[in-house]
């Protein structure tokens, strides 16, 4: 069988629910050694959280974060076991995917990616509690035209993830938000939603966590790989292991430019895209932004069952 040009996605906070992963966990070893390695290397039992929560403790950003990391490397290793000559072309992941894109693309070992995510939630949870604040989606605008619509707001509102077309996030105080709610209303967005987060993540209220977390970033081995990836701050090809790490850096308190990486990774010929964790939403932006290649998930049993189905009839 001639080999599949894949592009591997990777999904970020927000993804995360209680009991995902677990029919996995129950019916593949390879899965359950994911969960039971992050459990040894955490020191608590993350995968217990997961499966039974509380979910109050699994929407915590300290934890939220390295669950969906977690779970997304564990469907991995069920792919690799399944699939093994089903090889990504080129990763990416959109924000915190974008740690889980690195390390499947081989770039970083598990074990550091590991510390270094649950690192990120715990700084970027201390920095919502310093600095309150939240994220609103905005429907309806382009990139430009919520830019004018905010920019009275400026050092209290930014633009966070410019995802998909007429669809950008905004990140601020939460004071700040509402104002920028009724000029974004003014300025013709069909609707400003808050979304259920715990800070401003992407914004400048973050720059305490992305200080913290350049020292751990700078300590991290990163490893040169034939795997390609894409990354969020220029939604751009990053080749350079120093580039990837300025990349990661600055993506703590600056926007990411998910639906421009699309564009870029949709030029490349692709058989199809994988999105690998919990969640469709990156199946949902791929088809909003109109790629080329068609889009599948992996989140559950049946979806591995799909992928097999799709493969052996040539479809995928």
């Amino acid at each position: 069988m001639t080999p599949k040009k894949v592009a591997f996605l990777f999904p970020g906070q927000g993804a995360q629910y209680k009991g995902m992963g677990l029919d996995i966990y129950t019916q593949f070893a390879s899965a359950r050694q994911v969960f039971d390695r992050a459990d040894e290397l955490l020191g608590f039992s993350l995968s217990q959280l997961i499966f039974e929560g509380p979910e109050q403790d699994l929407l915590q950003t300290k934890n939220s974060q390295v669950a969906i990391f977690v779970t997304s490397m564990a469907l991995l290793a069920v792919l690799r076991e399944r699939h093994p000559d089903l090889l990504p072309l080129i990763c990416a992941g959109l924000s915190l995917g974008e740690y889980t894109a690195l390390c499947a693309a081989g770039k970083i070992s598990f074990e550091d990616c590991l510390m270094l995510v649950r690192a990120r939630g715990l700084f970027m949870q201390e920095a919502s509690e310093k600095y309150p604040g939240g994220l609103s989606v905005v429907l309806g605008l382009d990139l430009e035209q919520v830019e004018a619509a905010i920019a009275p707001f400026i050092n209290s509102v930014w633009i966070a993830n410019v995802n998909c077309p007429k669809q950008v996030v905004i990140s601020g105080t939460h004071a700040a938000l509402e104002k920028a709610a009724v000029a974004l209303k003014e300025a013709g967005a069909k609707r400003v939603l808050p979304l259920e987060v715990s800070g401003a993540f992407h914004s400048g209220l973050m720059k305490e966590a992305q200080d913290k977390l350049m020292q751990k970033i700078h300590q991290v081995t990163l490893i040169d790989t034939p795997v390609q990836v894409v990354m969020n701050v220029k939604g751009e090809f990053v080749q350079s292991l120093s580039e990837m790490r300025k990349n990661l850096i600055s993506q703590v308190a600056s926007p990411t430019f998910w639906e421009k990486s699309i564009r870029l990774i949709d030029q490349v010929p692709l058989d199809f895209y994988l999105e690998i964790g919990p969640g469709k939403t990156l199946v949902g932006m791929n088809k909003k932004i109109g790629t080329v290649a068609a889009s599948y998930n992996l989140e559950k049993r049946e979806d591995f069952d799909k992928l097999e189905t799709l493969l052996l009839t040539g479809i995928a």
